[in-house]
């Protein structure tokens, strides 16, 4: 990959693999199919559904879980995005979130880095496929932890990383942003509230100049940096984002593949011009990750 210096090359990736911004239309996405999924107390999302489950009447359904995946995937291949999984293995229940794994760049995907135990080993199936389908792997995270829900290009040139402690590490994401320093591109690093678990819950952009914020989730010099790359916010009250209310996914041309249970900030996205598909997807928010933790971009348009 000698030569490739800035976003504006990501086109020229073998077989045009790579991503340089959130905005442009979505061409090929990676998810993971749900046959061994199942609730574990994962993360603070999924320990609150074990605590509360005979209180509130939950319980796994596996027939249902299988059916909102499906719903999730006509939705991509409805509008011509094409899909790519994972392969399914037996010992690893939470793969089906694909984001943690790894993450795409305009230099191809980056092998991420997970400390929780039962998913230590999720970055060998995420290295399989890349080395099955002949991405390129830019990178591998060595330093800490660090995993792609933590990881917002908010812009091309300037990316937003998170980091919770007990997921991403401060020199995970440091290492990361070094990465991406090193390119030209600007990067922060910026802890959230572990409740949160990825930064995907806290900020998911919407298009060039607007994203879905939860202001409460962040410290003012970081809302302060994001106004000053020109990003408009739509608030997500705290009581949503903790139950993955923002984790959803832009598909370009303004268009959002959101989740039934945003019923109020579905209404509030189709009011500001946008086109929502919202699948039923609660068998996998209450096991602790939403739409937008279930897939990675794989290619958009570069923005060039």
């Amino acid at each position: 990959m000698a030569g490739v210096t800035t976003a504006e090359t990501a086109a020229a990736l073998p077989q045009g693999w790579g991503v340089d911004n959130a905005y442009m239309p979505l061409r090929d996405v990676l998810l993971a199919k749900p046959d061994n999924f199942k609730w574990l107390p994962m993360n603070s999302i999924s320990r609150h559904t074990f605590a509360n489950m005979e209180k509130m009447g939950l319980h796994f359904d596996k027939q249902k879980a299988m059916s909102q995946h499906r719903q999730m995937v006509d939705i991509y291949e409805r509008r011509g995005i094409c899909t790519h999984f994972i392969e399914v293995d037996e010992g690893l229940h939470y793969s089906i979130f694909a984001r943690d794994s790894s993450f795409m760049t305009p230099w191809g995907a980056v092998i991420a880095s997970i400390q929780t135990p039962a998913r230590q080993r999720d970055f060998g199936v995420a290295a399989r496929f890349y080395l099955k389908a002949g991405i390129p792997i830019w990178n591998w995270v060595s330093a800490g932890f660090f995993e792609g829900g933590d990881f917002v290009i908010v812009r091309p040139s300037v990316v937003m990383l998170g980091y919770a402690g007990d997921r991403s590490t401060m020199e995970g994401a440091e290492q990361v942003a070094g990465w991406m320093r090193a390119k030209g591109w600007e990067a922060i690093t910026v802890p959230i509230p572990p409740q949160f678990v990825h930064m995907d819950a806290v900020v998911v952009m919407l298009g060039k100049d607007v994203a879905l914020v939860c202001t409460d989730a962040l410290e003012l010099y970081a809302l302060d940096w994001l106004k000053g790359h020109g990003v408009r916010f739509i608030d997500v009250p705290y009581r949503e984002c903790v139950k993955l209310g923002g984790n959803v996914v832009y598909l370009g041309d303004e268009t959002i593949i959101s989740m039934a249970h945003n019923k109020a900030l579905n209404e509030r996205l189709r009011a500001e011009g946008f086109t929502v598909e919202a699948p039923e997807f609660d068998m996998f928010t209450l096991g602790g990750g939403g739409v937008h933790c279930a897939c990675h971009e794989l290619r958009r348009d570069p923005a060039s």
